[in-house]
């Protein structure tokens, strides 16, 4: 029995610092990191002139999606490029242009994964695209309203959707206010901010 006990004891130990670790490595973690995904999925960061945007990917839900997000995020693609279009009450959109609207060249399209059944609610991040279903590089919005009608529908190229690969876990109150900025027509683009708002630095975030 002593034994046990001892053993018993021991275990106990370790549950113990197990959690205090557990605790300790939670409090370093930006709020609201949950949620669609699992807590192991990674997460960037973008640096913007208005504040900063803690963005969890979806890796198990839009593999194809994260992968492609995270070379461009890691070879510096979006460093120095703009929100180019801004449209209150329903996206920010950006990593397609620089200050001056000079386009940065992408890579190849990625396959559509708009039938992982993510939907383009608040705070989801998701591929823009033109009408081609599979177009998608390395333009992104963020959702600022539940946009279901981005949403896939059916398997049409009018139908299929944008595809959902993230969430802004943090800073959504920065996109909020970039949604507030002014907005205007500039080389043919409309909704661009008349003042550029500019990813400074995109990141991975070391967790």
């Amino acid at each position: 029995m002593e034994v046990i006990v001892k053993k018993s004891g021991i275990l106990q130990a370790v549950l113990l610092a197990a959690g205090i670790m557990a605790a300790l490595f939670t409090a370093c973690m930006p709020a609201g990191m949950a949620g669609p995904g699992s807590s192991g999925d990674p997460v960037v960061v973008m640096e913007t002139s208005m504040g900063n945007i803690f963005i969890q990917l979806f890796e198990r839900e839009a593999p194809v999606g994260t992968a492609n997000f995270l070379e461009y995020v890691k070879s510096g693609f979006y460093d120095g490029l703009i929100f180019h279009r801004v449209i209150n009450g329903f996206v920010i959109q950006g990593g397609g242009y620089d200050a001056a609207l000079d386009k940065r060249d992408p890579r190849d399209p990625i396959i559509n994964e708009a039938t992982n059944g993510l939907r383009n609610l608040r705070g989801m991040l998701s591929y823009a695209r033109t009408d081609v279903v599979n177009s998608a590089t390395s333009q992104f919005f963020i959702n600022l309203e539940n946009n279901r009608s981005l949403d896939h529908r059916s398997n049409t190229p009018l139908g299929f959707g944008y595809a959902v690969f993230g969430k802004v876990v943090r800073g959504m109150a920065v996109a909020d206010e970039i949604a507030k900025v002014r907005v205007t027509k500039m080389k043919g683009m409309t909704d661009v901010p008349a003042v550029p708002v500019v990813i400074q630095k995109a990141y991975v975030f070391e967790q």
